[in-house]
């Protein structure tokens, strides 16, 4: 089973390494935000498989706060995308 773990931190970094490309390269800017949003994706996914191969639940919360910020993330990049602002100083 821990052969399998190996085999899925690999697949998953190699995937990481081709975010960080479509991250600076891609051509578009919602490109670029669906490349951060999954890189955050990945990089939870990291922390996890390192967190089963080294047999600790220490990291636990390390995921869960990586996930919520990466979720608040993704949400202002699309509301930028959408107004132009992230923060509405109109008070109506």
């Amino acid at each position: 089973m821990m052969m399998f773990y190996w085999i899925a931190l690999m697949i998953v970094s190699f995937s990481f390494a081709g975010l960080l490309f479509r991250l600076v390269k891609g051509p578009t800017v919602a490109d670029r935000v669906v490349a951060l949003d999954s890189i955050g994706v990945s990089l939870v996914s990291i922390v996890a498989l390192l967190s089963l191969i080294i047999e600790t639940e220490f990291f636990l919360e390390v995921i869960l706060l990586m996930s919520i910020l990466s979720f608040i993330g993704t949400a202002a990049f699309a509301k930028f995308l959408e107004r132009g602002e992230i923060f509405d100083r109109d008070p109506r």
